[in-house]
């Protein structure tokens, strides 16, 4: 590349790269939330002259690299130029790695400096800012231009190499990307109109919510369209994010046929898995002292960044081979790669949970990125769960028996707060106006308590202490962002007494996120575009508002590919299952399953809304028809027993599988053909009336309004789609729908089903 079109990095990704060495080292210390940290700046700003220029621009090329960045303050007159950082406690506890990185950043910016203001020498000030205590400590050091020039120049020649390989693989991919064809023969009917409307909303850099019914080949219909947009519209990333471990099965399947149709196609995919799945040595801390794969970790991380980019596909199995190979942390180098991958399979809450790294990341390198969202109907209760938090009395309890006497007690105050919260709320549950002052207040002192405590002994690790200690971390940061999207609940629970021993009382207090639109709204328009996509998604009015999606969303429903004739629907009118019908109810549920099972005889699925009316209806079945095999879901079964469960659906076999509706057979289960002809629903799927329920339904009826049909029809409805959506895979599927509740017959619940079962 010629000194005319010079490849361009930021200081941040530069000194990332080429100035970190040594240990993975991740003892926890507390670290300063966002908002601290932008705190923390302006404090230092504040207390700065007035010639003084916060977030000075600077750039300049070294070794052929086109270098920018902004330093965080710089006073010409005193010729001091300054690197702001944030931190909780002492600095005692920092990793020399740490602070050699920020030197790193320092001197890089002091080169760009003296080259672009022609200065001889610079005085570099490290300034880090308690943002407790507000009191900094500044480190500092004189610099003549012609060394900072040489360490500069040092840090750029061992990345332009590098550069060069990306910039080089970047034109390859979009050059391929551009001349790539459907990896079918042709497009199943409505994946043609699925994959048109995602490259459309890529096109103008909108946001999609595209229903398109189980069968069509969403994934290749998303994948593929967005695929082709990333030349023409410049994309950096594309992230396909899902619900479910089987959604990223298919995702890195629609990319491998992708591969097998175009041989030597320069894309990088990598399968993001969760820590507990990756890690190598559960048993050990993630620092050098106690993991060996943590010991010279960034020693050894250019070796294995280095091969990994010579493969097209980084899934779970080749990123542990990689990383066995070069003894690094199989975890933490796939956390590296998601820097350099084309294509990132994750979870939803790596993009829009509160610290998503795939969302730091795009804001940190200013990426353009386009997100698909598979399975989008999960996202409203995954995003609740992400933006909520609780506080659980009995964890207080195994914290204090465990803490150290400093940090018992501000722990012994939390508890004396709480046991008066107790004795104020003698309700089983309660909303309140607003988190109660003086136990937050006390939460608050036992968090800087255990925070100092770890700073300070950072090897010490108590497991109920630390628990309660993050717990507490994620409530508090929650509670900042308080407002009308959340409640705030106390769910207050009295044991009974036994001989000698009185009755106690322990409540648990949640802040229960109602509105996710919010904290949503901003990581959509992060992106450039985002495609959400389901069998289910309509009303799309109920997801817009809940979601916060932009006023400009395109909304689409793709016509089913699949007739009338191809799934026999039937409604069963004489049947309830309202709470107070349930026993009546199972006598007529047995004899139309019976019935319908012998007029079809196969392999069936039923659905009921809870264990036990499962097993209520499973054992009366059994009883009275003991010659049709059964086998039932049971209660935290693991993911063996869930795949014998499954296993139990061969090709021509018979009988029935009693499963919960919206639970782990409900929806993302593939059984094609005639592993499975037909599904029995036994029930709307309405969560349950309960005094949370009540309160959200009150709630989004201010906000938003149809505060009912979002708590309950809605996500009701959903679950049953979805489950019938298990008998009809494919164009050539035949089977069944037996809907065993008379409510089935209101206009309100057929609305929200498919046109095409025609009812």
């Amino acid at each position: 590349m010629s000194d005319d079109a010079p490849l361009s990095v930021a200081v941040r990704v530069l000194c990332e790269f080429t100035a970190r060495t040594g240990d993975l080292d991740l003892r926890f210390t507390p670290a300063p939330t966002a908002l601290e940290g932008q705190a923390g700046h302006a404090l230092v700003a504040s207390r700065r002259g007035p010639g003084w220029q916060a977030e000075f621009s600077l750039s300049g090329r070294g070794a052929g690299l086109q270098v920018r960045g902004r330093a965080d303050g710089w006073d010409a007159r005193r010729g001091r130029l300054e690197e702001v950082k944030t931190h909780k406690g002492s600095l005692a506890s920092q990793g020399a790695n740490q602070r050699a990185l920020h030197w790193a950043q320092l001197k890089v910016y002091g080169a760009l400096l003296c080259a672009q203001e022609g200065r001889e020498r610079v005085e570099l000030a490290l300034v880090y800012v308690d943002v407790l205590t507000q009191q900094e400590t500044t480190f500092t050091e004189v610099h003549d231009n012609a060394a900072l020039q040489v360490f500069f120049d040092d840090l750029c020649t061992r990345f332009r190499a590098w550069a060069e390989g990306e910039a080089a693989h970047r034109r390859d991919r979009d050059s391929a990307l551009r001349e790539l064809a459907f990896p079918l023969p042709s497009f199943r009917t409505g994946q043609r109109e699925l994959a048109e409307a995602v490259y459309r909303a890529a096109a103008s850099g909108r946001c999609l919510l595209a229903q398109a019914p189980t069968g069509i080949g969403k994934t290749l219909g998303t994948v593929f369209p967005l695929l082709k947009a990333v030349p023409t519209q410049g994309l950096d990333k594309v992230f396909f994010l899902t619900a479910k471990t089987s959604g990223r099965a298919l995702a890195l399947d629609a990319v491998e046929r992708l591969h097998a149709s175009r041989a030597g196609l320069p894309l990088r995919t990598l399968e993001l898995v969760a820590r507990d799945k990756a890690c190598e040595h559960p048993d050990k801390a993630c620092h050098g002292e106690s993991c060996p794969l943590a010991q010279g970790f960034y020693d050894r991380l250019p070796a294995a960044r280095a091969e990994l980019v010579t493969r097209p596909t980084w899934d779970q199995a080749s990123v542990r081979e990689c990383a066995r190979t070069h003894r690094v942390c199989p975890y933490y180098l796939t956390q590296e790669m998601a820097r350099w991958s084309d294509v990132t399979v994750g979870d939803h809450n790596h993009f829009f949970d509160t610290h998503a790294m795939l969302h730091a990341l795009t804001q940190q390198h200013e990426w353009r990125v386009a997100v698909l969202v598979d399975e989008a109907h999960n996202l409203v209760d995954r995003a609740r769960m992400m933006y909520s938090a609780e506080m659980a009395q009995p964890d207080l309890q195994a914290a204090r028996h465990v803490a150290p006497a400093l940090v018992r007690k501000p722990l012994d105050r939390l508890h004396r707060s709480w046991l008066a919260l107790n004795k104020r709320h003698e309700l089983a549950h309660q909303v309140l106006d607003d988190l109660p002052e003086a136990w937050m207040l006390a939460l608050q002192q036992a968090v800087q308590a255990i925070g100092a405590h770890q700073e300070a002994h950072p090897t010490e690790v108590e497991p109920a202490l630390q628990a309660f200690y993050l717990e507490a971390l994620a409530f508090t940061r929650l509670a900042e962002t308080l407002a009308p999207h959340s409640l705030v609940d106390l769910s207050v629970v009295s044991s009974r007494p036994r001989p000698l021993v009185r009755a106690s009382v322990q409540s648990t207090l949640t802040v229960r996120n109602v509105w996710p639109a919010p904290f949503l709204a901003p990581r959509f328009g992060a992106a450039h575009t985002v495609v959400l996509f389901s069998a289910t998604l309509q009303p799309f009015d109920h997801f817009q508002r809940l979601l916060g999606l932009p006023d400009d969303a395109v909304c689409l429903s793709v016509a089913s590919p699949f007739q009338a004739d191809q799934l026999r629907v039937q409604v069963a009118r004489h049947i309830s299952t309202r709470w107070k019908d349930r026993q009546a109810s199972i006598e007529p549920m047995v004899d139309l399953m019976a019935a319908t099972y012998a007029e079809h005889p196969g392999n069936h699925l039923a659905f009921f809304s809870s264990h036990d009316y499962l097993q209520q209806v499973a054992e009366r079945f059994s009883a009275r028809h003991p010659d049709v095999p059964v086998w039932l879901q049971a209660r935290g079964m693991s993911e063996a027993e869930q795949r014998a469960f499954l296993q139990r659906f061969q090709p021509g076999g018979r009988g029935i599988g009693f499963a919960v509706l919206g639970g782990s057979f409900g929806e993302g289960v593939d059984l094609p053909g005639s592993r499975l002809i037909g599904a029995f629903i036994a029930t709307l799927g309405l969560p349950q009336v309960n005094e949370v329920n009540e309160q959200m339904r009150m709630r989004l009826d201010e906000l938003i309004g149809a505060g009912h049909d979002a708590v309950y029809l809605v996500p009701g409805l959903h679950k049953v789609v979805q489950a019938a959506g298990r008998v009809i895979r494919t164009v050539d599927d035949r089977g069944s729908v037996v809907l065993m509740d008379d409510r089935y017959l209101r206009r309100d619940v057929r609305r929200l089903l498919p046109d095409w079962w025609g009812l």
